[in-house]
């Protein structure tokens, strides 16, 4: 993809605890570690989650003086430059993707990120209180009954990119923390989301399950693609490195020249 227009990938959800943040870095990681030229962007500037997290990272690959797969990346403040669009051409001008994060929340900047997304990635944990933010479901039938404002928010998203640049927007909605328990809850949540992506145009793919370990890994900025630095690994951590590839494979980004090279280092 060098010399080619970057793929932009922004992670957005108006609502809160969907680990957005947490899919956006690990996303960020595996593609620079696939061999992409990776720089993200966090937009929250109340709780900067990307934005630490990769400091931390930054700072531990410091400390223990071992290269590991690192992405560009700064945090939006719009105290000290509002111009976003100069921001997000800047690190596109040396990136293959750009990765974008952005706050949980109504945000005029998220919206703004929005219009150039390429890939549109809108994390949700497997539950009708999520769902609630893409369709309103039926509580007797639990048949969508239409969509709910965030969908509309991303059809018109969608609509005004395509008059302005021609382009498409692959909308992917990530269902994190799927549960091996409740099955009659989790298949009305699919149907629920089958049905609702025919109308307004997602797809629908697993994303990270709820695992302690994201939490742990946090405040050295490591992920589950670094295995070798966590130190004593179990098989959830095995599991939960296949999540995340086959999280990587569902986004079906373009192939980067780079990247083929790198595969059999990943699979490591």
């Amino acid at each position: 993809m060098a010399g080619a227009t970057p793929h932009f990938i922004v992670f957005a959800n108006e609502k809160g605890g969907t680990g957005k943040s947490t899919t956006a870095v690990h996303s960020a990681v595996a593609l620079a570690a696939a061999g992409r030229r990776v720089a993200a962007i966090d937009l929250d500037t109340r709780q900067r989650t990307l934005g630490r997290y990769l400091d931390n990272r930054a700072a531990t690959i410091r400390r223990i003086d071992i290269a590991l797969p690192m992405p560009a990346f700064t945090t939006f403040d719009p105290a000290k430059d509002d111009d976003l669009d100069a921001q997000l051409d800047a690190l596109a001008a040396d990136a293959d993707v750009v990765v974008v994060d952005t706050p949980g929340r109504d945000d005029p900047y998220a919206r703004q990120a929005m219009l150039r997304a390429d890939t549109l990635v809108t994390p949700i944990n497997d539950s009708f209180v999520d769902l609630d933010l893409i369709g309103e479901v039926d509580p007797e039938t639990y048949r969508v009954r239409r969509p709910s404002f965030y969908s509309e928010l991303v059809w018109n998203s969608r609509t005004q990119r395509a008059k302005t640049t021609g382009a498409t927007v692959d909308w992917v909605l990530l269902r994190n923390r799927l549960q091996h328990i409740e099955a009659r809850n989790m298949r009305r949540v699919a149907e629920a989301l089958g049905d609702l992506s025919k109308r307004v145009g997602f797809r629908v793919i697993p994303g990270l399950g709820e695992r302690v370990i994201y939490r742990e890994l946090f405040p050295k900025g490591l992920t589950l693609l670094d295995l070798q630095q966590i130190g004593e690994v179990g098989l959830s951590h095995i599991a939960a490195r296949q999540e995340l590839r086959e999280m990587i494979a569902g986004f079906g980004l373009p192939e980067a020249q780079a990247e083929a090279p790198r595969r059999a280092a990943m699979a490591g």
